[in-house]
């Protein structure tokens, strides 16, 4: 099965790449409806649903590319990956959606939510510098602000609903108990088989065309592990639910740090390079000049979207020369 597996030439790369990313992003979305189907069954409420399980599904991806490559050793795709996920999540995802639609930003996720996504990106750039690498303990600790913020959120949930302020409910279609056990078990064997592939091949591309880990684990993969992000984040925008595209992208760039990072950090320590330093502050400059963007008029108008894909299409052209 390995020697049938084997990456040994380029469009056998690029081929797994595809796939792997295929596999992914439908495994996630498999995952996704299986475990809110079950959730339904159980009466868990949708808004909490929302909250957890479809958060952390759109993060599969990147956890499971993350994950792999702490496994392989692969310590640069870990932390690059997720880095370049946020910052495709920050400037392309919520660019693209202002740019078809106005985006809405609630004064309290500008208050709240939005400052600590900016935080978590600050707390990993000190864990960073402190000994060039982020290890078991850094790991652990970042588990455990995640799991107190995802405390946080489901609490906050729950009395924004008791108080009568909460949104409507969103729809989940309650599957057959068979259907749920399939989808939840494929959809996990679909993210850790698609992980495993665009790991290999992506390493196999970056050696082939002289490509750092680095740099490969900011594009290619940071692109392909964001699709989920990108297609729920675009759908809600032309559904006008402005409000959910925009949550969807800081709750996964939350995630993204805390629980991904975490969990690789916790399994293996990743090696910190001075390119993942540079690239954090970018992303907390950038996170700074949505920020500034929304606050004034509680949105993302369409010239601020351009503007966020021309400052992205900017620092891609800047992360290839250097």
């Amino acid at each position: 099965m390995d020697k049938l597996l084997a990456i040994n030439n380029l469009p056998i790369a690029v081929i797994w790449l595809v796939a792997g990313f295929v596999l992914l992003v439908k495994g996630a979305d498999f995952f996704v409806d299986g475990s809110s189907s079950v959730a339904k069954m159980l009466k868990v409420p949708s808004l909490i649903i929302g909250l957890t399980i479809v958060a952390m599904g759109t993060s599969l991806p990147e956890c499971a590319v993350s994950v792999t490559a702490a496994l392989a050793k692969n310590n640069e795709l870990a932390i690059a990956n997720a880095v370049g996920s946020n910052l495709f999540n920050l400037m392309v995802v919520c660019g693209v959606c202002a740019v078809l639609c106005p985006l809405a930003v609630q004064k309290s996720t500008l208050i709240k939510e939005y400052p600590f996504s900016v935080g978590v990106a600050a707390l990993l750039l000190v864990f960073g510098l402190l000994g060039m690498q982020v290890g078991h303990l850094e790991g652990i600790i970042m588990l455990m602000i995640f799991v107190a913020f995802l405390l946080y959120m489901v609490f906050s949930a729950l009395r924004a609903r008791k108080e009568g302020s909460a949104v409507q409910e969103e729809e989940y279609k309650i599957l057959p108990v068979w259907q749920c056990i399939v989808f939840i078990i494929g959809g996990a064997a679909a993210i850790v088989f698609g992980g495993d592939r665009v790991v290999d091949s992506a390493s196999f591309i970056a050696e082939k065309f002289g490509m750092s880990q680095n740099l490969i684990g900011l594009t290619i993969v940071a692109f392909g592990t964001s699709l989920p992000e990108l297609v729920t984040s675009a759908v809600a925008a032309k559904k006008k639910e402005v409000d959910m595209a925009l949550g969807n992208v800081i709750g996964s760039n939350i995630f993204n740090i805390l629980m991904v990072l975490g969990i690789s950090a916790a399994i293996s320590p990743m090696a910190f390079i001075a390119e993942n330093a540079v690239d954090i502050c970018v992303l907390i400059a950038f996170s700074v000049i949505v920020w500034l963007f929304c606050w004034k008029r509680q949105q993302l108008v369409r010239w601020q979207g351009a503007a966020m894909l021309a400052l992205y299409a900017g620092y891609i052209v800047y992360i290839c020369l250097r």
